[in-house]
């Protein structure tokens, strides 16, 4: 994959991460850059930051190469190893974790537009969102698919993490009642469903 690739698709994916449901524009992330450098005082942390003519430049392939300064702040800004932003050599072949990858950025992005869906329910939404931004979305899926398996463990879970939350909306352990022994009983049939 050449440089310029690389850096549309971290525009694509940074534009989806935002909510624009499209990829940032090369004003936009010029605009973003230079806020994510500035100090509360107002004035730029260090200095450094990107025109966008030099971007265009390097999308078209007409500057094929990064200074190393603006590498740094690319890699910073997009969150990705300095590494990454130089063009694979020819014969690499990464398609072997391609689709690896391309299944944790579909389930990713399906996330984002899921959290945009229930932005009115603001703690669902951050909830996806933080989800979508794990390193691996699809296996904390898989370990959520685990814990709703085993019986009550949802909601000892709920009732130690989120408190607030566990007594709000849980009928089950009041003053007056103890929670339900799990059986073996239980267990099959909630196995057998």
């Amino acid at each position: 994959m050449k440089l310029s690739d690389k850096i549309r698709y971290l525009r694509e994916v940074e534009g989806n991460l935002r909510g624009l449901d499209r990829a940032m524009t090369q004003q936009e992330l010029v605009r973003a850059i230079q806020e994510s450098n500035q100090s509360k005082s107002g004035s730029r942390k260090n200095g450094a930051t990107i025109s966008q003519s030099y971007l265009s430049q390097i999308e078209s392939g007409a500057r094929p190469h990064l200074t190393n300064t603006t590498r740094l702040l690319l890699a910073k800004f997009f969150k990705v190893h300095p590494g990454y932003l130089v063009d694979d050599p020819e014969g690499y072949n990464a398609q072997l974790m391609a689709d690896i990858h391309t299944l944790e950025d579909k389930l990713d992005l399906w996330l984002i537009s899921g959290a945009e869906r229930f932005r009115r329910d603001p703690e669902l939404c951050q909830a996806l969102l933080t989800l979508a931004q794990n390193k691996d979305s699809r296996r904390c899926l898989l370990l959520l698919e685990e814990v709703l398996k085993t019986p009550s463990l949802a909601d000892r879970l709920l009732e130690v993490l989120r408190p607030e939350t566990a007594t709000a909306h849980s009928p089950r352990l009041t003053s007056t009642n103890q929670p339900k022994p799990v059986t073996s009983n239980n267990r099959m049939k909630r196995r057998a469903q």
